[in-house]
């Protein structure tokens, strides 16, 4: 198991770090395209302390630690999740959470306490690293993060006996990340696609197919928009280049990154976004971008003329995911309430309301029962032929990561 080491972040990385508070996924609701976040000014202004000061070190035996569960006592979980990513009624109730606890008497104490990964990391490890208990027995992080609390030992096994829908019903495109082979430590809460997106009103009627059109079309320039998320934009250029974004290179790396220049370089792209190419691509100041599936489906709602397309080269998704901290006293409460939105109706449910990629194999019937535009859409339930296209960008190093972000930094202009 690798160490943590504490480390100040290097400029590139609080470039990174900001740039996804000031406009990432962690500048705009999940669900809301248009309502800034308002816990945004606070986790900037309070990451300079936390990214100068010394965490200490884990001990190399911290991994899968024991802790006493309390699940049978005490009939409660505690669980942090991103804002707007939870069904509600119309009387601000959450249904699917209040079915759960109507039918285990297990309360749920849902926060909605994360807004960027590098800010909740920041809230959790002081307890994580001295092998404390967070507070938290049920946490929701990107999978990048979630691969870093694996290495470092910081949260526990899950217990497939307490999951058996989760573990028959999960896609098969989510089963194996090279982070978490099997799902022995998490399991998704929804995917993140990231595809090619365009508004046919902005393009004349012509259909943009390929990162290459983005990058090279003549017609498009000035109005090309790229994600200001790094495995995104890096990601889905090694896919049109032919390169797979989960064994790629530092070649590979570099010459992503020398095309994507070329095209700044040449003002082919306008700029580098976060949630707000939503915007300038509904009105049509962005004539195609990439962008996320959830984001794409709740603007065509609203406007006919916006399309989107996945490349045959492929494309690129992330996952948000579920995970047990060590010290959570409610272990086996945590893994009933993972495996009970395994199962189809209460996964349909959530579906209906985020519009993000659901993992859950089976909910295509539950789903047509509430919506069935949303059963239909390959953004929400990808087919077997999106399935097979869709790739994971590779765990990277510490070394790798910073290494990375300072070069797709210089490039931004972050």
């Amino acid at each position: 198991m690798e160490q943590y080491e504490p480390h100040r972040m290097s400029p590139a990385q609080l470039a990174a770090m900001h740039r996804s508070f000031r406009n990432g996924r962690a500048a705009l609701t999940r669900r809301s395209l248009l309502r800034a976040s308002a816990s945004g000014a606070f986790a900037v202004g309070g990451l300079g302390a936390l990214s100068a000061c010394g965490i200490p070190a884990a001990s190399k035996g911290q991994g899968d630690v024991t802790s006493d569960d309390h699940s049978a006592e005490e009939k409660r979980i505690t669980f942090s999740n991103w804002t707007e990513y939870m069904d509600v009624d119309d009387d601000e109730r959450r249904p699917t959470l209040d079915a759960f606890t109507k039918r285990t008497g297990i309360t749920v104490k849902y926060t909605e306490d994360i807004n960027d990964n590098v800010e909740f990391f920041g809230k959790i490890k002081p307890q994580l690293a001295a092998g404390q208990d967070t507070g938290r027995d049920l946490i929701c992080v990107t999978d990048w993060l979630a691969a870093r609390l694996i290495r470092f030992g910081w949260v526990q096994k899950l217990d497939p006996a307490n999951l058996p829908h989760a573990y028959t019903n999960l896609a098969a495109q989510f089963r194996n990340p090279d982070w978490d082979p099997g799902r022995a430590y998490s399991y998704p809460w929804t995917g993140i696609s990231t595809v090619i997106a365009y508004n046919k009103k902005a393009t004349d009627g012509e259909d943009i197919t390929s990162v290459s059109q983005l990058l090279d079309n003549p017609k498009l320039k000035g109005r090309v928009g790229f994600l200001s998320e790094m495995r995104d934009s890096v990601g889905m250029t090694l896919l049109d280049m032919g390169k797979d974004p989960s064994k790629f290179t530092d070649d590979d790396f570099d010459a992503a990154i020398a095309r994507l220049q070329k095209a700044v370089d040449k003002k082919q792209i306008r700029r580098f976004t976060g949630n707000d190419y939503t915007s300038d691509l509904d009105k049509g100041d962005l004539a195609a971008c990439l962008g996320w599936a959830g984001d794409i489906v709740q603007l065509q709602a609203d406007n006919p003329d916006i399309a989107f397309h996945i490349p045959d080269q492929g494309y690129i998704t992330s996952t948000d995911n579920l995970l047990v901290p060590n010290k959570a006293r409610h272990k086996k409460n945590a893994e009933r309430l993972i495996d009970y939105y395994y199962e189809p109706e209460p996964a349909a449910r959530l579906a209906a309301y985020i519009n993000y990629v659901c993992p859950v194999d089976g909910v295509r019937p539950e789903l047509a029962k509430l919506d069935k535009d949303a059963a239909n859409n390959p953004l929400i339930l990808p087919d077997k032929e999106m399935a097979a296209k869709s790739r994971g960008f590779r765990s990277l190093t510490p070394k790798e990561e910073t290494a990375y972000e300072e070069k797709f930094a210089k490039l931004t202009g972050a």
